[in-house]
């Protein structure tokens, strides 16, 4: 279906250096430093040609810059995720009532938890990590959701990054895979494009149409992808890395229609 591109995007709050973190030691995030990086994201976001939606400011919400967490969109429907950190689920209002304007919606149900960074919408497959924030019973609604759709669901087990896409990311015609932090092995049928190996985090890129927006840190993967084919735009991103959040994780990108699909 054709559309007009629509970022949702939402600005970094002020309680951000008290967000979730997994993974990663705590260290101080530079709050005006952080709200210029997203400003650039955004701005790139414009560039690749996308319309740019703020949701409503949540500064009590330490993680709320984070809006991929809060739903997975397709054409047909958008699936709000109910995320594995209690202290996010609030964050899911601003996103139902946005997408409720393009799409209808569908639920993760307790006891089912998801968070849209451990899905991987791919060509026919959806990829769907098994980590701490996404458990077997919502990978299995998510299945119902979209089998209809015609998407083959498949379950990956996550445990060196916090999520799925911190380790595999879709540029459409291949992935981009660090493949010390994940398997290969479900990626198979796919070509697989590997990140530099001294930049293990430079699997999450952001790709929007036919370019790729990726993080100012990590050079040499970059490289990787323009000698693929790709075409890519570069933003520093490295303060929000210290709040592991990557470069899918600011937005939630989907075409908008005249009329919302029945």
């Amino acid at each position: 279906m054709d559309g007009v591109l629509l970022a949702l995007t939402r600005a970094v709050p002020t309680s951000i250096n008290w967000c979730e973190l997994t993974h990663l030691a705590r260290t101080p995030i530079d709050y005006a430093r952080a709200v210029d990086e997203h400003e650039r994201y955004e701005a790139a976001l414009r560039e690749l040609g996308c319309r740019v939606e703020r949701l409503p400011d949540a500064p009590d919400q330490p993680d709320s810059v984070f809006v991929e967490d809060t739903a997975v969109v397709f054409d047909e429907l958008a699936v709000i995720a109910r995320p594995g950190a209690a202290s996010r689920r609030v964050e899911v209002a601003a996103t139902i009532a946005a997408l409720s304007r393009h799409r209808r919606l569908v639920f993760i149900q307790a006891p089912g938890t998801l968070d849209g960074g451990d899905v991987l919408v791919a060509p026919g497959t959806v990829f769907v990590g098994d980590t701490p924030r996404t458990n077997a019973d919502g990978a299995r609604q998510l299945a119902q959701l979209v089998s209809p759709l015609g998407y083959e669901v498949v379950r990956v087990p996550v445990t060196r990054c916090l999520h799925l896409k911190s380790a595999v990311t879709s540029l459409d015609r291949a992935l981009l895979i660090n493949r010390a932090w994940i398997d290969a092995a479900p990626f198979g049928r796919f070509d697989l494009i590997d990140v530099d190996p001294s930049e293990p985090a430079a699997a999450n890129v952001l790709a929007v149409g036919d370019r790729v927006l990726c993080a100012d840190e990590f050079p040499r993967t970059r490289a990787k992808i323009e000698e693929a084919g790709f075409v890519t735009v570069s933003v520093p991103a490295g303060e929000l890395a210290k709040a592991e959040g990557g470069l899918t994780c600011g937005s939630l990108v989907l075409s908008v229609f005249n009329t919302r699909p029945a």
